[in-house]
């Protein structure tokens, strides 16, 4: 009976986990600004799935910032806040870096 019992909460949390991963992407590709786009918007395709709950609310924090800041912080143009400063941000700066260079030897740039 608790298998019964349990099923239904995996199933809303499954639910749950989806629809905030796809407000995630949707934030992550529609940044108004392209060159976060184009880091961003993989960056939630292909990890957020993989990621913890508290790794997605840091995710989330991170795309609640303005584009030219945060976009500045992951290229390290400018120097990131410490609050902001890393596990999430080294990785999508390891993803930004290796996004780029598989889309350079595609003939992109």
């Amino acid at each position: 009976m608790a298998d019964i019992d349990a099923r239904p909460e995996d199933a809303l949390n499954s639910d749950d986990r989806k629809t905030r991963l796809g407000r995630i992407a949707f934030r992550a590709w529609r940044r108004g600004f392209r060159e976060a786009d184009m880091v961003l918007g993989p960056f939630a395709d292909q990890i957020a799935p993989t990621l913890e709950d508290d790794e997605l609310t840091e995710f989330e924090r991170l795309l609640d910032e303005e584009d030219q800041y945060l976009y500045a912080w992951i290229i390290e143009r400018e120097p990131t806040p410490p609050e902001f400063e890393g596990p999430m941000m080294a990785r999508i700066r390891a993803f930004m870096r290796a996004h780029v260079a598989a889309e350079v030897a595609k003939g992109i740039g």
